[in-house]
């Protein structure tokens, strides 16, 4: 980005901040911040939200050839991401944090662990399977791109009189 607010915090505090926020949007859905912070956070989930629906659907299937333990020659069918994909998760994994899936109440360590075992990036997999195909049905529909979030102003702040804003995902 060639401009980018400030927000009173040096560079390492900035980046950790927004990458926080955008993480929590694209999880949550919906996050409360000030204006400034939010119109930075926007952007940024924007440019996801845009890879993660331009390469949703980009897979390959790939047969490989294995031997079993006895010996014998077995075909499998496996579906790998194709590079464009590849280079875009990796994109995403480099700016996001990895958060882990909360454990719900009734559910068993064993049962959590092998429900979240195959997922080691959900924020990502979320973009990629829930996220961009959804966006992609509806720009497709409304024949429009870009306009993924929204903003409602909430008021000022009681402490410091920060216009405050709730940002979310449409």
């Amino acid at each position: 980005m060639a401009y980018q607010r400030k927000l009173g915090r040096t560079a390492s505090q900035r980046k950790a901040l927004l990458r926080n926020q955008v993480t929590n949007l694209i999880w949550y859905g919906r996050i409360e911040t000030t204006e400034a912070k939010a119109k930075e956070v926007r952007s940024m989930a924007e440019h996801f939200i845009t890879l993660a629906i331009r390469e949703c659907d980009n897979n390959l299937t790939v047969t490989k050839q294995t031997h079993n333990d006895k010996g014998q020659v077995m075909n499998i069918e496996v579906t790998n991401d194709a590079p464009t994909k590849l280079h875009a998760r990796r994109q995403m994994m480099a700016y996001l944090y990895d958060l882990k899936e909360a454990k719900h109440r009734d559910e068993t360590k064993k049962e959590y662990r092998e429900r979240t075992q195959d997922n080691k990036h959900p924020v990502i997999e979320k973009l990629f399977r829930e996220i961009g195909p959804k966006y992609k049905a509806r720009n497709a529909e409304k024949n429009s791109v870009g306009g993924y979030t929204r903003m409602y102003k909430v008021g000022p702040r009681r402490g410091d009189g920060a216009e405050m804003v709730i940002l979310e995902l449409v």
